[in-house]
């Protein structure tokens, strides 16, 4: 990635914004159509204490971004509330989600996406009586 700054003018207002943008694309890995294209294998889940993830874009595949799919039973979470460095999204597939950040909670049904900022305490967990599935997006940083 290469770190571009833009200088911006709106109604006599300026500011600048540094933005990374990619590279050219002949410095960028070559992908192929069969390595951009994950069709969920249950050979390739790998088990969770209260059910399953799989990984459609893992931290090797693109810069450290991901694509997960969580599952979890009934009543469960994978793990309490948290903080981190990097930010997250969830997305609803299926299932009645709690969704738990900075203190305050919201339940939540399929098609619904959480976000969940840098640093700040958060959490998921399976308030329903069927199970869960949601997707997790997070970009983590590769050193």
């Amino acid at each position: 990635m290469v770190p571009v700054v833009l200088a911006i003018a709106i109604w006599g207002v300026s500011t600048t914004v540094a933005q990374t943008v990619p590279e050219s694309p002949q410095t960028v890995r070559h992908l192929s159509i069969d390595s951009c294209v994950n069709q969920f294998t249950p050979s390739h889940v790998e088990s969770t204490k209260v059910g399953y993830q799989y990984w459609f874009a893992d931290k090797s595949f693109l810069d450290g971004r991901t694509l997960k799919l969580s599952v979890v039973a009934p009543h469960q979470a994978t793990h309490p509330p948290h903080a981190h460095a990097e930010d997250e999204f969830f997305f609803i597939l299926e299932g009645t989600a709690e969704f738990f950040l900075a203190g305050e909670t919201r339940v939540v049904h399929p098609y619904a996406s959480c976000y969940a900022p840098p640093n700040i305490e958060h959490g998921i967990r399976n308030v329903g009586d069927g199970i869960l599935k949601y997707l997790v997006i997070k970009k983590y940083e590769i050193h």
